[in-house]
């Protein structure tokens, strides 16, 4: 699947706007990654980022997402290491273990990704000057962004880390970059 083929069905799948930048700002980060670990499958990692949750407002459920939206996926001819990465940020769930570069890399942006939007929402200037250390302080306030697991962030970068052998503040500062980037491109 490519890249206008997969925001074409999160568009169809997907009404919320603070559901589509995440999974943009997902997508943003699995880019990045891909570019440092696997060029040549750079645009499979960004739809793998773009859908992981193309199918929660449909199907919210722990017991439906995201294995609907894979079975949706499968239907269509998307690749199996595509699928099993969406079904492991979803591990506890779906049973299927985070074994591939990709897969990793999915659970260690998701909820990351979803934080570091939410820090650029409470600054000025947004996403422009925040940097990896601004991120780790707002980590430690229980209170902002409390939806947000900590502790998924913590493993998944513990995770990736065996892949990419980047600190947490270098992962927090990929993730930011890529973020930033996209977005402003979506202007």
């Amino acid at each position: 699947m490519n890249l206008d083929a997969a925001r074409a069905l999160m568009h169809e799948w997907v009404i919320s706007p603070s559901l589509r930048t995440h999974m943009e700002s997902v997508g943003a980060c699995m880019r990045a990654y891909a570019q440092r670990l696997e060029p040549s499958r750079e645009t499979a990692w960004h739809v793998a980022g773009l859908l992981h949750d193309f199918d929660y407002e449909r199907h919210p459920t722990a017991e439906e997402h995201p294995v609907v939206g894979v079975r949706h996926l499968d239907s269509l001819g998307v690749e199996r290491e595509i699928l099993d990465a969406i079904l492991g940020h979803a591990a506890e769930r779906t049973g299927v273990a985070r074994v591939t570069p990709m897969a990793k890399a999915l659970f260690a942006c998701d909820e990351l990704a979803g934080f570091i939007v939410a820090c650029g929402k409470v600054r000025s200037d947004g996403l422009a000057s925040l940097e990896a250390r601004s991120v780790r302080k707002k980590l430690k306030d229980k209170a902002f962004a409390a939806a947000v697991s900590r502790e998924d962030i913590t493993q998944g970068h513990a995770e990736l880390a065996t892949q990419t052998g980047l600190d947490e503040d270098a992962h927090i500062a990929l993730c930011i970059g890529a973020i930033r980037d996209h977005l402003a491109s979506l202007a």
